[in-house]
């Protein structure tokens, strides 16, 4: 980070928008500030289009003037069930409030607000780093105003709160999660006091909606290394509540010498892996992946620890986990239930001789999804013995040729037979049924493990020599 002087930080607000603002407070007779995320960018270098302006007084009402100075340019939106208005002018957007105090009740995270001084507003803020603001009034223009030591926080790497950090919890609770957010975002560490806050205070994120975690859990894992996040997630005891069934991996059982590995640090080492360049349900497949293992680990005296149908107890275990946290529902969960599902598949076939029926069944589950699900296995490689991993990788680079080929060849035409159910019951005069569903299986079978050419004349060979064993077609002698 970089350290700038008030007169350095007035030059880096020399910017158009800033003067207005500055001229409208003026006329007004109101003081202005810009302040928290946009400040604590500055110093950080990093680009930021977000403008928030805290206005002693009616931040409506500096906004409505600016609108009009501005004309037609601007666009003005007010929501005054909040006090708060934007003005939006190209592509920056500037958000006013008036300074204000609050007080919480014990049940809600909605404070009574109340008009207040500057020093009211940055009592609020959630963190000290987020709770400078600099001065926008031409006498003052790039003044900064740190009551916190935001500024020295900033250059330790340091997350505290303003006021005592149980207090700043307890009012709104969903502080707790941004705490890590902001932590795991920037590789911050959490102050000590304000962590021994987030282990006391877990229970009341009970009083945020699934909607608000999820978003926040969503920041954690598109961090750079996410796995930053879910540690201190499990520390504090926040992960218990929110995402139990990650949390229950965190644990190591030991029977006649034998242990299995801690299952937690290993999906939060996949994450870690995945996450250099994918997207957002990807990492959420690589985060659930495992989370099957838990209901599903024996002790068998012979092989030891195991974990059998682990992937598609957890993929059951998807839904459920993406409705408790209001997640989409559809295309979203799907795939990731499809990731959690297969993720063994192509380690079993690298485990084994890399034969064109495992290869094209496997292409025939993923579909369009089969490079994140390679993604995915490959992230999963997480073993410390170097021979193992490299024999891992070079079994999945053939995996991966296989599926190249087949996919050059279009798969999709490949393994799906060209008869299909409408055309079986047609044949046989059958309606939907168990008997229809075994026939297309057949065909399905027998082009997946290319044992006949997906052509009509060999498959009608196939379904008629099928139909008669079924009794569906009379043999005549």
């Amino acid at each position: 980070m970089r350290l700038y002087s008030d007169s350095e930080l007035a030059k880096l607000l020399d910017q158009d928008i800033f003067h207005r603002i500055s001229r409208v407070a003026d006329q007004m007779g109101v003081e202005c500030y810009v302040v928290g995320g946009y400040v604590r960018d500055i110093f950080l270098e990093r680009p930021s289009n977000d403008i928030d302006v805290v206005v002693v007084g009616s931040g409506i009402a500096v906004a409505s003037e600016l609108k009009q100075q501005l004309g037609r340019k601007a666009h003005l939106s007010v929501f005054k069930n909040f006090g708060t208005a934007q003005v939006k002018i190209g592509d920056e957007e500037v958000e006013f409030v008036g300074a204000r105090r609050e007080s919480y009740s014990r049940n809600s995270r909605k404070p009574i607000v109340e008009d207040g001084t500057l020093e009211d507003d940055q009592n609020r803020r959630d963190f000290t780093i987020n709770a400078m603001a600099i001065c926008l009034n031409a006498d003052r223009f790039g003044e900064l105003v740190d009551p916190f030591n935001g500024l020295a926080d900033l250059e330790d790497g340091i997350i505290a709160t303003p006021l005592d950090p149980e207090v700043t919890f307890s009012d709104d609770p969903l502080r707790m999660m941004r705490c890590i957010r902001f932590a795991t975002q920037l590789k911050f560490q959490i102050e000590e006091r304000t962590f021994e806050a987030l282990e006391h205070m877990a229970n009341r994120i009970k009083i945020i909606s699934g909607e608000r975690i999820e978003v926040e859990l969503n920041k954690i894992i598109m961090a750079d290394t996410p796995s930053r996040g879910f540690v201190d997630l499990q520390r504090c005891g926040l992960l218990q509540l929110i995402l139990p069934e990650l949390a229950d991996l965190d644990i190591v059982e030991q029977r006649n010498g034998r242990a299995h590995k801690n299952n937690f640090y290993h999906t939060l080492e996949v994450l870690d892996n995945i996450s250099k360049d994918s997207p957002l349900w990807l990492r959420w497949a690589a985060l659930l992946h495992d989370i099957g293992k838990t209901k599903t680990k024996r002790w068998e005296p012979l092989t030891g620890w195991t974990f059998h149908n682990h992937n598609y107890i957890g993929a059951k275990m998807v839904p459920e986990i993406f409705r408790r946290l209001k997640m989409p529902m559809g295309e979203e969960m799907r795939y990731v239930q499809k990731l959690v599902d297969l993720h063994m598949r192509p380690q079993v076939i690298a485990d084994e001789e890399v034969t064109d029926s495992a290869v094209r069944r496997l292409l025939n589950d993923a579909g369009d999804d089969i490079d994140d699900l390679m993604k995915l296995c490959e992230a999963d490689i997480t073993s410390k013995n170097e021979v193992k991993k490299k024999i891992f990788l070079e079994n999945f680079r053939m995996v991966r040729e296989k599926l190249t080929d087949l996919k050059e060849k279009d798969y999709k035409r490949l393994l799906q037979p060209c008869i299909d159910g409408n055309e079986i019951m047609e044949l046989f005069n059958l309606k939907p049924s168990r008997q229809v569903g075994i026939l297309k299986q057949t065909l399905k079978d027998a082009v997946l493990d290319n044992r006949v050419e997906n052509e009509r004349e060999p498959l009608m060979q196939l379904l008629m020599q099928k139909a008669k064993q079924m009794g569906l077609v009379k043999t005549t002698n």
